[in-house]
């Protein structure tokens, strides 16, 4: 039960009624209307747009518009009060029955409440992490991982089929990179002294595995032996053991993936990156041009030459984009249209992709070429994750003794716990920079958000079984239990602070639905957190008012019905947490 799009529905019909009985024109499109929140609490349940909306194509003043539709509405007997405020919204007080009849769906449906109905197979490819398998993940690969997850849960939650995709970028100069690092230690496990890393070299420890594993494979095949004899062989099996690795990270974060994609794959055999060029020349989207000098500072990429250019401005960008450089291999925008082309091949026309801080100024030629690709049929959202500072009690933490650069991923997550990590990297818009510190986010405390969320739903269980003694028959297994609280007398909740946590828990399917279509999941962690605070400070009123206490010894009927609002709650937290991908525990100790 949704109770905005029900009474969307309520609001539409009577402006249908109004216009059968020719007060106001036909055809307004209804569309238009929408039933929200209102600004102020003190200003009703729900606020409606619709005189604002509808007002000019009525050719109606919008308050004249809104006095007509509130007359209607009042007619409505859940309606208790309906109300003009401003130039023109409406403001609607329902029924404390409303939220009764809604915390009843909330129990009765438990996990699936505020799941969205199924789009009949709509599809959506979200492709996160995508880190260059040339060594551990850091901190700031966590975030994106945990957001692009955390997006494809909310996604699919909302009725969408998802693929959560990995882009492997294992072509280029940084997987050959990779190999000459990897065949030093090759060397060392041979017993050779390699001295220093050199620069341009990635010099962690962690590629000492893999020249163990070269080692044991090869024995001393490749010494001595020029590159081009052991770079494929050596590269392979350094991109096959950092991708393990890569798979391990983010297997302790809960980050799953469907399609591992290889960059690679694109011009091994058939070479799709070429055919891709060619299909756009023949739509004449690429031509061979020059491009003017750039504006202002120079470019270090800019070649004043003739080359192979992508016409992304007649999609959007501000220059068109070469293709080719200057030795005849292909650009990385190139390999990624050819990507993105991939994505469209395979049925997708809703992409997302979730790309690190560094990235924002090649968003605008992306989206050029999915336009191209697709002939204007799909749709690419880039959602950016910004930097975050790892501090310990407010001293920045920089560099890890595995990677020798920076701090990883996995050393994060073996300090403060998985819940920690992904409950802290979504409780901040993903656009904003984060702070993240470690020792605030083990922390017992309210300011420690994931705490105070899980304790709220560890409190609500707890409730359950201090309630045990009181009433015996109340069955403790789940179904049992939600099935017998649903019929328990609800108007009994008449304190102010129960019908709030009632309206609260009506929010979440519009909330969860809203995050989903905004592709932002940092709502549903701000939503949980202000749920929590309200039933812990239900739970502190009633320390020092006995009669608001959950429990009433001599009250089986009010003792019910507020267990049945705890129920309430303790379904709607674990149903977020799910969508954050963090646990929801039923004691904490």
């Amino acid at each position: 039960m949704n109770v905005f799009n029900l009474f969307t529905v309520h609001v539409r019909a009577a402006v249908e009624s109004l216009s059968k009985a020719g007060s106001v024109p036909a055809g307004l499109d209804l569309d238009r209307i929408v039933v929200e929140p209102p600004r102020e609490a003190g200003h009703g349940d729900l606020a409606a747009n619709a005189a604002m909306a509808l007002a000019k194509d009525a050719g109606m003043k919008p308050r004249d518009l809104a006095a007509k539709i509130v007359a209607e509405l009042e007619k409505r007997p859940e309606i208790i009060k309906a109300e003009i405020a401003g130039p023109g919204f409406i403001n609607l007080t329902l029924d404390p029955a409303v939220w009764c009849n809604a915390l009843v769906d909330v129990i009765l449906t438990g996990a699936d409440y505020g799941r969205g109905e199924s789009r009949g197979g709509h599809a959506v490819n979200v492709e996160y992490v995508s880190a260059n398998p040339t060594g551990p993940m850091h901190v700031g690969h966590c975030r994106g991982a945990v957001f692009g997850d955390a997006l494809a849960n909310l996604l699919a939650f909302a009725g969408l089929t998802v693929t959560r995709e990995y882009y492997i970028n294992d072509a280029g100069a940084q997987v050959d990179a990779l190999a000459r690092s990897a065949y030093l230690r090759y060397r060392e496990a041979l017993g050779e002294n390699i001295g220093a890393i050199p620069d341009g070299l990635y010099p962690g420890d962690y590629l000492r595995p893999v020249g163990a594993a070269l080692a044991a494979e090869y024995g001393t095949k490749f010494t001595g032996r020029p590159e081009a004899e052991w770079l494929v062989p050596v590269r392979d099996k350094a991109i096959a053991m950092m991708m393990d690795m890569i798979r391990d990270d983010l297997a302790a974060l809960n980050v799953r993936h469907d399609v591992f994609f290889s960059e690679r794959s694109l011009i091994a055999g058939r070479d799709q990156v070429g055919a891709t060029i060619e299909a756009l020349r023949k739509d004449g989207k690429v031509y061979e041009g020059r491009l003017p000098p750039p504006k202002g500072a120079p470019s270090e990429d800019y070649e004043d030459r003739e080359q192979t250019l992508f016409r992304s401005t007649d999609f959007g960008d501000d220059v068109d984009r070469p293709l080719k450089k200057s030795d005849g291999s292909y650009t990385y925008f190139a390999s990624d249209i050819a990507y993105h082309k991939s994505k469209f091949d395979r049925g997708f026309r809703d992409m997302i992709d979730v790309w690190g801080a560094d990235h924002g100024g090649y968003i605008k030629r992306m989206k050029a070429a999915v336009k191209a690709v697709s002939g204007g049929t799909a749709e690419l959202d880039v959602k950016i994750v910004q930097l975050v500072k790892l501090t310990r009690d407010g001293v920045e933490v920089k560099m890890s003794k595995r990677s020798g650069e920076f701090v990883t991923l996995r050393e994060v997550v073996d300090e403060v716990g998985r819940d920690a990590v992904r409950f802290m990297m979504l409780y901040r818009k993903n656009d904003a920079s984060l702070d993240f510190d470690l020792a605030k986010v083990i922390e017992k405390s309210r300011d420690n958000p994931v705490f105070y969320v899980q304790y709220g739903h560890a409190r609500g269980h707890s409730v359950f079984r201090n309630a045990a003694p009181v009433l015996p028959d109340l069955p403790s297994e789940s179904a049992a239990r939600c099935a017998a609280l649903a019929q328990a007398n609800l108007a009994r909740l008449d304190d102010a602070a129960e019908l709030a946590l009632m309206r609260k828990l009506a929010l979440y399917p519009r909330l969860v639905e809203a995050a989903a279509q905004a592709h932002e999941p940092h709502r549903v962690s701000f939503y949980l957190y202000e749920l929590a605070s309200e039933f812990h400070a239900q739970w502190t009123r009633g320390n020092d008012a006995p009669h608001l206490r959950f429990i009433i010894q001599d009250d089986r009927e009010l003792t019910l019905a507020r267990l049945a609002l705890v129920q309430g709650i303790v379904t709607v937290i674990a149903s977020g947490l799910a969508l954050l991908g963090v646990e929801a525990p039923e004691e904490m100790r």
